[in-house]
């Protein structure tokens, strides 16, 4: 076998045991490995109603067959579970030098079961697994564990993935954060890792496995550095990060504000130029990777170095709370990042409580301080209540639906989509983002898949998948669904979602690594695959067609900006997504014959019988 370890490490906390778990080739090559081979060792574990939170609820984190290649832009992990915050499919995933360890470590991945009766963590060293006590780990925030881990082995060249305090308290929005400030946040699986009372994954080692065409890979990754060095949005990222959109996307009406009521703000104020005026920033790049979107701010505060936020964290913290202080954007997200909460869905509930409390529905003396529009301080203070599960922090760490449920407001006020907090991509700006939001297989996502780069002039010409007018429903959806089930293989092959190599180049990159003939056409019906066994999934768990719903706080026409009085047509777009992916309009599920012409029929025993 090329690419792959061809096992898994089993780990059972109830019996602290660990063993090896082969995984045959052909379900390498039925789903390749990250998010979709986790989809798949989970499906048999999953029933209606069943506890994410629970002993025997599984937690896996895997990698994929390009990773620890000399392929730029593969050091990534993802971790999959059901999501403790949305109790349907949840996956997450994170770059850094942590997915080059694991795999390094001599396994594709680990499988977790059971519950430590005290605080342990997972040490795999050059394929031997050890558990190993956490108890003087526990109460420790994420930086804090790997920095007395690594004191604790003295061994050069770890990786780790940890939880904070969030994670230990069981917070729904709690992720998993590994190296500097990197994070597999959505979701709420790190509530899942504190569940089992694992504080951290540690792994190191140089265990690579054998490509099929060695002198191919070189070449092969040449090219592909070439075509990222080529490419105008890998200098862009190089030089500001993903803040690089945030004027275009104000300009786009993309940016939600004031709890996605309007979309026009003093944008100059949170831009990556912004950004590097006022501090001194450096670029944090994952292993292998030519580009380096990550920011680290120098002397903040005039000594401590701190992780620089990233698009999706400012404009959450930022703007959708009418709050322009990047001091304390910087600031809330460090303390994100520390503890272990999804800055997402953070700045998405405190914006609603910004808003509630506007309203009056949420008094000072509930809230124990004024919750005003703009007001940076009150922001950390949320955030830091939020960790600590203090006050209004408690109601907030639940989410936006919970909120809604709590104060009794109408559903459609509350920004998820399946329970999972809207990112910072409105959907009144490009309809194609709509529809994914609403099908998505985690919930609302902006990375399953990102049609907005599509629109901006980032067309897949293998699937002709061509940009069009962005404010236009009919006919979108086809497109949508076809860019679904190619950014859900990134997650499979675990490829960052910015690299520039075209399909043709990932099919070239797989024969040369696994030795597999892969056709364009058959890489996108291994996605469809991925999407689809997801679909069941969440259909076992409860999904319907009701649950593919964007809420009417993010699709009330607005008055200004550049969409001004426009909406996107779901019913149109979901009529024609049904219609593509054949599935049931009534029940939101799969068609049998679909499943089965998928090889998915074990999937469809679980539904059909």
């Amino acid at each position: 076998m090329y690419g792959y370890h061809g096992r898994f490490l089993r780990v059972d906390l109830d019996r602290l045991t660990c063993e090896d778990m082969p995984i045959p080739e052909e379900v390498y090559r039925k789903y390749i490995g990250g998010a979709t081979l986790g989809a798949h060792l989970i499906a048999p574990h999953v029933r209606r109603g069943m506890d994410p939170l629970a002993g025997d609820a599984p937690l896996v984190f895997a990698v994929g067959p390009l990773t620890l290649s000399p392929i730029p832009m593969v050091s990534r992990y993802a971790v999959a579970g059901v999501s403790p915050l949305t109790g349907f499919w949840g996956e997450a995933t994170s770059g850094g030098d942590f997915p080059f360890r694991l795999k390094g470590a001599g396994y594709d991945g680990v499988f977790v079961t059971g519950r430590a009766e005290k605080p342990v963590y997972l040490l795999v060293e050059d394929g031997t697994p050890s558990i190993r006590d956490a108890a003087h780990l526990w109460g420790k925030n994420a930086y804090e564990t790997q920095e007395e881990i690594r004191r604790e082995l003295g061994t050069k060249g770890l990786g780790m993935a940890a939880i904070g305090e969030a994670g230990e308290r069981l917070v729904k929005t709690a992720g998993i954060q590994n190296d500097a400030g990197r994070m597999a946040g959505r979701c709420g699986l790190g509530a899942l890792m504190g569940s089992k009372n694992l504080k951290a994954v540690v792994a190191s080692g140089n265990k690579r496995p054998p490509h099929a065409d060695p002198a191919g890979v070189s070449r092969l990754a040449r090219e592909a550095h070439e075509t990222i060095r080529m490419n105008f949005l890998s200098i862009a990222y190089r030089e500001y990060g993903t803040l690089l959109y945030s004027d275009m996307a104000m300009t786009l009406a993309d940016v939600p504000a004031r709890y996605f009521t309007k979309s026009v703000f003093p944008v100059e104020k949170v831009t990556g130029q912004a950004l590097r005026q006022r501090y001194t920033v450096e670029n944090y790049a994952c292993a292998g990777c030519p580009i380096g979107c990550g920011r680290v701010v120098k002397n903040f505060d005039g000594s401590h170095t701190i992780d620089g936020p990233e698009y999706e964290t400012v404009m959450a913290l930022g703007p959708l709370c009418m709050n322009f202080d990047l001091d304390s954007i910087i600031r809330a997200n460090h303390l994100c990042n520390a503890h272990g909460i999804d800055t997402i869905a953070a700045g998405v509930a405190i914006a609603y409580a910004m808003y509630l409390y506007e309203k009056g529905v949420i008094s000072r003396e509930e809230a124990g301080m004024e919750i005003r529009w703009g007001d940076g301080q009150a922001v950390v203070r949320l955030v830091e209540m939020i960790v600590k599960g203090e006050g209004i922090g408690r109601l907030l760490a639940r989410g936006t639906l919970a909120m809604a449920r709590h104060y009794g407001r109408d559903e459609s006020e509350a920004a998820q989509i399946k329970g999972m907090e809207i990112p910072m991509h409105d959907p009144r700006a490009f309809h194609g983002m709509a529809i994914s939001y609403a099908t998505g297989p985690r919930g609302a996502c902006h990375l399953k898949g990102d049609y907005y780069s599509v629109e901006l002039g980032t067309p897949v010409l293998e699937y002709m998948i061509l940009p069009g007018d962005r404010l236009s429903s009919e006919g979108k959806a086809e497109s949508a669904a076809k860019y679904q089930n190619l950014k859900d293989l990134y997650d499979a092959l675990t490829l960052c979602k910015f690299s520039p190599l075209s399909v043709t180049q990932i099919c070239a990159i797989m024969k040369a690594v696994t030795g597999w003939e892969v056709t364009p056409d058959e890489l996108l019906v291994t996605g469809e695959r991925s999407i689809n066994l997801k679909r069941v999934i969440n259909n076992v768990l409860g999904v319907t067609s009701e649950h593919d719903r964007v809420p009417g706080i993010c699709l009330e026409p607005l008055e200004e900006g550049s969409t001004a009085g426009t909406s996107p047509d779901m019913e149109l777009m979901l009529k024609e997504y049904y219609e593509f992916r054949g599935w049931d309009r009534d029940t939101g599920r799969p068609a049998r014959d679909r499943l089965e012409r998928l090889g998915l029929e074990k999937e469809a025993k679980l539904l059909y019988g």
